[in-house]
């Protein structure tokens, strides 16, 4: 009776305790974040960008060195043999046409200087007897025939002057104090030199300078055996020097089709305006040609780009409260650009600069 009273009591303690317990319960809360908003600080670390669909386009590297261009390079050799006397420039001077480069003493110089004061002396005397034959000829003297003969003869002595001073000048050169004065025989850059003061050339023998006209310029690129399918003339190309960080924008204007026996390519050929002559004839070049795969698609910058987990992602931007993450499917990449295959449509705005930073933010 005891035991049957006992768990009576202890059923209803339950009961009770169950009750108030129930009562006193605090209620669930469900806390939700607060949107994150780009304050105004951080909004200037950023830049906004509306995607917009381009023509795709697959880029293929190549390598390339930069030559002066053939037509425009005049290779200055001596007609007569001497002694270079002076030189006034080095290699990769900057000259003009008729500027003095170089001073040279030759006995065949004596010899036409000589020549010409004979023929200028030569010159006086006919015209003095032709001044006197013409006033013989008035007072009725002399005949026709004998002013004829005086007229004649001063222009043979004269025929004979324009000769030598024709020779005197070859290549710009003057005949001035003793010495032959070797003159640009046009403007640009001494881009080879093989003379100095002392050295005794011949009119044999190789040239003693060249100047290069450098404000236009090839660059000579190598198509290997995998890429000649797919380079063509007329494809844009975009070059690059590690010299300098600026990109040079230029088409493949020929093609050889020859192969280069020694290097095992076809030789590709870019014509480029170089004004400010920042290209130098043998410098190494990157070059990326750029093939139209007859499609757009919706093109990005690739640093607008979050990659994180194997995955790539992009910060889509509504406004300054509404951004989302989004995961893009890539198509293809090249020089900086990237085009997606989905995940983003025709303008969408995205973070294109410090993108990992609001990324984080998101994510935090």
């Amino acid at each position: 009776m005891k035991m049957k009273l006992l768990k009576h009591y202890i059923w209803a303690g339950a009961l009770l305790l169950n009750f108030f317990g129930c009562d006193n319960k605090a209620p669930d809360v469900v806390v939700e974040g607060e949107p994150y908003c780009l304050d105004e600080s951080f909004r200037d670390q950023i830049h906004l960008e509306t995607v917009r669909k381009q023509a795709v386009t697959d880029g293929i590297h190549l390598t390339g060195s930069v030559e002066s261009n053939p037509d425009n390079v005049v290779h200055f050799a001596s007609l007569i043999d001497g002694i270079i006397s002076k030189t006034y420039f080095s290699l990769g001077d900057e000259v003009r046409k008729g500027q003095v480069l170089a001073e040279l003493r030759s006995t065949e110089l004596s010899s036409l200087q000589s020549d010409l004061r004979n023929v200028r002396s030569q010159i006086l005397v006919a015209e003095k007897h032709l001044q006197s034959v013409q006033s013989m000829f008035d007072d009725g003297i002399s005949s026709e025939k004998d002013l004829l003969e005086a007229q004649t003869q001063l222009d043979i002595y004269k025929s004979e002057e324009q000769k030598i001073k024709a020779n005197l000048q070859l290549f710009s050169g003057s005949a001035e104090s003793g010495v032959f004065q070797m003159k640009a025989p046009t403007s640009g850059i001494i881009t080879s030199k093989s003379i100095a003061t002392g050295t005794q050339i011949t009119s044999e023998g190789e040239p003693l300078f060249t100047i290069s006209d450098l404000r236009e310029v090839w660059v000579n690129v190598n198509i290997y055996a995998t890429n000649v399918q797919h380079i063509d003339t007329g494809m844009p190309v975009e070059i690059q020097s590690i010299s300098y960080p600026d990109v040079f924008k230029g088409e493949i204007s020929a093609i050889s089709q020859v192969l280069d026996r020694d290097a095992k390519v076809l030789k590709g050929r870019i014509v480029l305006d170089n004004s400010e002559l920042k290209l130098k004839p043998g410098m190494l070049v990157d070059v990326v040609a750029f093939k139209d795969r007859n499609m757009d698609a919706v093109a990005i910058p690739t640093k607008a780009m979050v990659f994180d987990n194997n995955r790539n992602y992009v910060i889509l931007y509504r406004d300054d409260c509404d951004l989302e993450i989004r995961e893009i499917d890539i198509l293809s990449a090249n020089n900086g650009k990237t085009y997606i295959k989905d995940g983003l449509a025709e303008n969408d705005r995205i973070v294109s600069k410090n993108p990992l930073l609001v990324y984080e933010q998101l994510n935090n």
